[in-house]
């Protein structure tokens, strides 16, 4: 059993505590329950108490001695970040199309061309199980050192039921080994395989009568994701596959108007997604629809940046009553990046959010698009002891300062996973 974690005399406590239990959205996203001179006990992986460090002074003074005591002074603790949105697990590189990219192809050009997302397709088939874990372990491995603590991520480089399942079965022995806690999504639907090229509907069915029913058998997945795109699926099919995933038990999200308005925010909101994700060109409808469905905007402001893209209308999104989340989405050819520190900065500089919405959305709105809610995103009694200690004073300085790894320490279920001195991980083992 590990000794007790006592933080004390943080110069600002982020706590993300709040009545509100589903989504936030408008002005609870700038609700933070900040505690200045602030303090938590966490002991068995869960945090006991939260409060002023006179409060638990009160009430810990005589255990004390039981515990390992962090003087956080002058520094901002906040819950573990969480990223809702990656496709952590692929084989290979895409350098090269940077290149192609700043010499001006577009997106669906290079992914005609036999480049993109089946590149990285061949690449990851071609990939034993030993080589994707070594891989994925080291982009885990950045990620938490960046302060993120839990990962939500994406088969879809597959496209035939082996790759897809290999990626899944990684993830779930990625889950039982690495301190990040990692949540699947089952994307079959992520593009059409050159071998199905001009069959697209054939595709769909495959998806639909091949894979998802072995991927719910074996409880591989807990959601179900398609790419809604024009040149790819279109709003039809589409929600073919999210329904058919409803019926098995998969909640649906959807990669949804991120090259061209194409419908993809209100089917969202029609099937009740938990969550649409991308919408750089989400049109005023779709927005309006997601907002009654209560349907999370995942917004990727990396990925923009990346594809020299403008950025989502993440400030039109929560005035209008989304509720926002943001992720970095590591993927090799658009977001090859691990620093969710960047992506709120990002969230800030090009969609207009405050520093404190930045933080909700990568925090506890981000932990609701993966229904983690109730376990991480904020920091209550009884929720998971992840907590990342920053070396900024403050939340505004943590978005005022980009392009910088703050983070000192992490811990992870009460368990120091992250050094105050160095990069030393620690597995669940």
């Amino acid at each position: 059993m590990t000794k007790p974690i006592w933080i004390k005399h943080a110069a600002q406590l982020t706590t993300l505590a709040s009545e509100i239990k589903g989504p936030r959205s408008k002005k609870a996203m700038s609700e933070l329950g900040l505690l200045e001179n602030g303090s938590l006990w966490l002991e068995d992986g869960v945090v006991q108490a939260v409060g002023t460090t006179k409060e638990l002074e009160e009430r810990y003074s005589a255990r004390a001695h039981e515990a390992e005591i962090i003087d956080a002074s002058g520094h901002l603790v906040t819950p573990g970040l969480v990223d809702p949105h990656t496709h952590v697990v692929y084989g290979g590189s895409r350098e090269h199309e940077f290149e192609m990219r700043l010499e001006g192809a577009t997106y669906m050009e290079i992914m005609n061309a036999g480049g993109g997302i089946h590149a990285t397709t061949r690449m990851t088939r071609e990939a034993t199980e030993e080589e994707l874990i070594e891989q994925t372990t080291r982009r885990l491995d950045s990620l938490l050192q960046h302060g993120v603590t839990t990962v939500e991520g994406k088969s879809g480089y597959g496209m035939n039921l082996e790759t897809e399942l290999k990626q899944l079965r990684i993830m779930k022995r990625l889950q039982e080994t690495h301190a990040i806690d990692l949540v699947p999504t089952f994307m079959g639907a992520h593009a059409v395989p050159p071998e199905y090229k001009g069959r697209e509907d054939e595709f769909v069915d495959h998806v639909i009568n091949d894979m998802l029913p072995i991927v719910a058998e074996e409880k591989l997945a807990e959601f179900n994701d398609v790419f809604c795109e024009k040149g790819v699926f279109t709003p039809e099919q589409s929600e073919r596959v999210l329904e058919a995933g409803k019926r098995l038990g998969l909640i649906p999200k959807i990669h949804a108007d991120e090259i061209a308005p194409y419908g993809g925010a209100e089917l969202a909101a029609k099937v009740g997604a938990i969550s649409a994700e991308h919408l750089l060109q989400a049109s005023e409808e779709g927005i309006k629809a997601m907002a009654e469905a209560g349907t999370i905007a995942c917004l990727l402001p990396a990925t923009a940046l990346y594809l020299r893209e403008k950025a989502a209308a993440g400030r039109k999104m929560i005035d209008e009553g989304v509720p926002v989340a943001i992720s970095t989405d590591v993927n090799p050819g658009s977001s090859p990046t691990t620093s969710m520190p960047l992506v709120m900065n990002l969230a800030c500089i090009s969609m207009r959010l405050t520093p404190a919405e930045a933080l909700t959305a990568a925090t506890y709105n981000a932990a609701c698009a993966i229904n983690r809610q109730e376990k991480v995103g904020s920091l209550e009694v009884g929720k998971q002891a992840d907590v990342v200690l920053w070396n900024v004073k403050n939340y505004q300085e943590l978005q005022y300062l980009f392009g910088v790894n703050h983070v000192k320490s992490v811990w992870k279920k009460g368990v120091q996973v992250v050094g105050e001195n160095e990069r030393k991980l620690a597995s669940k083992a």
